[in-house]
């Protein structure tokens, strides 16, 4: 039995929504507007690369704490699961093998989000970004890796297991060709078959 690693946000999730309603509440309490579609171009991103943009002076602990409380509350609940993603986590444990969640989010919530759209991992290992995944892929020994963003490409082929790219994310499919990956879905829905062809 091995595992299935899996990004979270726009891959598993669609938490889209529940993120831009806290970022945009968190700069506004600085009088800063935030606007939606470029909120979106950063999902997937660490919290301390978005901030920036539009707070560079402010400290980021306090952003982030800011952010936390109001995502728990007003941003969990927007959290639903992508086209095909119970049927993918059905797919890898009819298998026989477990599912691994790797995330930059920060696992607790992680663990929530996953909750708020019906869904649920074995193991969720948070606050690892791009190839700071590979470690946590690596010590479970998983031998595929499934995310929306070059960045899980890079993790997977750091970890030398297979890097399986879903465009679904901001990312879109050409780029997601371009970071090398095994394949290219359209979503997770064509995931199953895939985990066939590769066992």
């Amino acid at each position: 039995m091995g595992f299935v690693g899996f990004d979270l946000d726009m891959t598993l999730v669609d938490s889209a929504d529940g993120i831009v309603a806290s970022v945009q509440y968190v700069v506004g309490e600085y009088g800063v507007h935030a606007d939606g579609d470029e909120i979106r171009s950063t999902i997937g991103l660490p919290l301390d690369h978005v901030f920036p943009r539009w707070l560079p002076d402010e400290p980021y602990d306090v952003l982030l704490a800011a952010y936390r409380a109001h995502y728990r509350v007003n941003g969990i609940p927007l959290t639903v699961p992508m086209p095909g993603a119970a049927a993918a986590i059905d797919a890898v444990r009819a298998a026989g093998d477990r599912v691994l969640v790797v995330t930059a989010k920060y696992g607790a919530v992680a663990e929530l989000a996953l909750n708020a759209a019906g869904l649920d991992a074995d193991e969720v290992v948070g606050d690892l970004f791009a190839e700071g995944k590979a470690s946590a892929l690596r010590e479970h020994g998983a031998w595929a890796y499934v995310g929306d963003h070059p960045g899980d490409v890079r993790a997977a082929r750091a970890a030398q297991v297979h890097a399986v790219a879903v465009a679904t994310g901001p990312t879109g499919a050409a780029e997601l060709f371009e970071a090398g990956p095994d394949v290219v879905l359209a979503d997770l829905t064509e995931l199953p078959a895939w985990l066939a062809a590769a066992r």
